[in-house]
């Protein structure tokens, strides 16, 4: 019974190989490249593993102008943003799903379309208002622009968190003395440590691989850009010096794929914690 149960579900699992094997090559390959000396990149037969290996690229990429400078814009503005989105989030979230009020429908069909919407087409829009107020070449700015890029799905995910949890828990620590406040903050936001874990990833990877607001918002003040917008630095009139573009761009990867291992981890284990408290 076992064999033929194998060799039928043997095309999903070449198809999942082939598919984990295509997405993962170009990561591979950027980081294999960050370590191989110039002439092995330049060469006309390249190889899958470095013949020698350096930190040239690495020590050039550090060094280059602004890169402690936008690695700092780049933490201010996505924590910024992060912690805004799940500030409002929260809050309208738990008006749709424990309130009954007029709109509420409507409220959350423009949440979709907002979060259906292409935020590139609105690169121009948000520029002339922008310029209009005097916010141009400003970290808040940015900060504001990612927080409006990351609320909608950050409204959406808490909703349905929220809608999970049986409000008759609530209600009874209300009975017992609570405020609705009290029952919300001590019974149901313990339960949402998923949902925040979730919606603070995506929130983070958005803001942090973001770069065309970056670069058409921040004009003359070139100490206010962020990494994205750094790693185009290594291209010059004389080419690109692909060595440390690897190498910045292994370094622009890293903290994304460090917070994502840790939250992946307890997305799953927090929910499972959370069940239990409940």
């Amino acid at each position: 019974m076992s064999t033929p149960r194998a060799l039928r579900r043997l095309p999903l699992n070449v198809a999942a190989t082939v598919t984990v094997v295509v997405c993962l090559f170009p990561v591979y390959w950027m980081v294999t490249t960050a370590f191989k000396p110039s002439r092995d990149i330049q060469s006309d037969n390249p190889q899958l593993l470095p013949q020698s290996w350096t930190l040239d690229h690495f020590r050039r990429a550090i060094d280059a102008d602004g890169f402690g400078l936008f690695w700092r814009n780049s933490v201010l503005v996505t924590l910024g943003a992060v912690a805004l989105a799940l500030l409002v989030a929260l809050g309208a979230s738990f008006a749709v799903a424990r309130m009954r009020w007029r709109g509420r429908r409507q409220f959350m069909l423009m949440v979709f379309v907002a979060q259906m919407a292409p935020w590139e087409s609105l690169i121009i829009p948000v520029y002339i208002i922008s310029r209009d107020t005097g916010m141009l070449d400003r970290l808040p700015t940015l900060t504001l622009v990612y927080f409006m890029m990351t609320l909608p799905f950050t409204i959406v995910v808490l909703r349905g968190f929220i809608a999970t949890i049986p409000q008759e828990l609530e209600e009874s620590a209300q009975v017992d003395g609570c405020t609705r406040v009290g029952a919300f903050r001590h019974i149901a936001f313990p339960l949402l440590a998923p949902g925040l874990m979730a919606t603070s990833l995506f929130g983070y990877i958005t803001a942090w691989n973001e770069f065309a607001y970056a670069n058409f918002l921040i004009i003359k003040e070139q100490d206010h850009r962020t990494l994205p917008v750094w790693l185009s630095s290594f291209h010059n009139t004389f080419g690109t010096d692909w060595g440390a573009t690897m190498a910045a761009s292994t370094l622009f990867a890293l903290p994304a794929l460090a917070i994502f291992l840790l939250l992946q981890r307890h997305v799953t284990s927090g929910f499972a914690a959370g069940a239990v408290k409940g």
